[in-house]
């Protein structure tokens, strides 16, 4: 009777000192780790993980951050699919704001980042002290003009109230897309003289025959402000967050040649010296791919359009 009291006793020790031991490793892991320890001990019929992939690189998950519109949704919505195709994990860190995604990448807490145009993050670089390097492009969000009140360009009357962004790029820009879709003449000296205002635009005959009336507002404030407008050019981005190109299509969209379509390009970007990791190649071949340039073709119908360039 003693021996198997002591025998009990001893198996019952065995399993506490388990039982604590997997509580110990759970209390460190993630959920997901805990959900395969639980499975892996169900009924027999219940498939244990499959064992994780190494490279070279380590692991084979990548980690990318954006900001959600149009970008992290392209990545978990299409280049996730696309990248496990060939055996890769993707993460999307999501940012709110255009800093935190280079200084995390500076950091080498992210693996790559895809949001910025290469100005910008030659700015962060020489501002920053930053040491990142573009290494393809994947789209452009192109600025168009906007209406919920008209259906064509041709219906907006004289005088009507035209907004655009405003701060110096973004405000010239938008009164280039309104030449360029015929609106306006020419520009005036807008951009080039600097006493030549948005006041002088809308009272010079010759460069606004139609005496529209130009409003610069804040870009995000834009697509909020269009009940009180006649018609307003729009960045695409936030176009998209607003959900214009479904109800109010554009009616006009931002043209690019060489020049301008490299300025506008969104990259993807990763720090010095990861140019050829095998992470980054598998992110350019799949960023690039024929099904991704059909998903953005498909949902964002000329508010996204692809740019697979090579940065210059």
């Amino acid at each position: 009777m003693k021996k198997r009291l002591v025998s009990v006793l001893a198996v019952a020790t065995l399993l506490g000192t388990l039982v604590t031991g997997c509580g110990q490793a759970a209390s460190s892991e993630a959920a997901p780790k805990e959900e395969a320890v639980q499975e892996a001990t169900e009924a027999e019929t219940t498939e244990a993980p499959a064992e994780e992939v190494k490279t070279e690189d380590g692991d084979k998950v990548i980690r990318v951050g954006a900001t959600p519109v149009p970008h992290a949704e392209i990545l978990d919505n299409i280049v996730k699919d696309v990248l496990a195709e060939d055996g890769w994990e993707l993460e999307t860190v999501v940012f709110q704001d255009y800093v935190l995604p280079n200084t995390s990448l500076e950091a080498e807490e992210l693996d790559a980042n895809y949001f910025q145009t290469l100005a910008y993050m030659n700015s962060q670089n020489e501002d920053g002290g930053l040491h990142l390097v573009a290494v393809a492009g994947v789209h452009i969000e192109p600025m168009g003009i906007y209406s919920d009140k008209y259906k064509s360009l041709e219906e907006l009357p004289d005088g009507a109230s035209i907004g655009v962004p405003n701060g110096p790029e973004n405000e010239d820009r938008g009164i280039d897309l309104l030449v360029q879709k015929g609106l306006l003449v020419s520009n005036g000296g807008f951009g080039t003289d600097p006493n030549y205002t948005e006041d002088s635009l809308n009272n010079d005959k010759e460069a606004n025959p139609h005496g529209y009336v130009i409003t610069p507002l804040d870009a995000a404030q834009l697509a909020l402000s269009l009940p009180d407008l006649d018609a307003a050019a729009i960045n695409g981005n936030y176009a998209l967050e607003a959900g214009l190109p479904a109800t109010y299509p554009a009616l006009g969209i931002e043209e690019f040649n060489e020049e301008t379509s490299i300025k506008r390009t969104n990259f993807l970007v990763v720090k010095e010296g990861n140019e050829e990791s095998e992470k980054t190649k598998a992110l350019i071949k799949a960023l690039q791919s024929d099904k991704v340039q059909s998903y953005i073709e498909d949902t964002y119908k000329g508010a996204v359009i692809t740019s697979y360039i090579d940065p210059q």
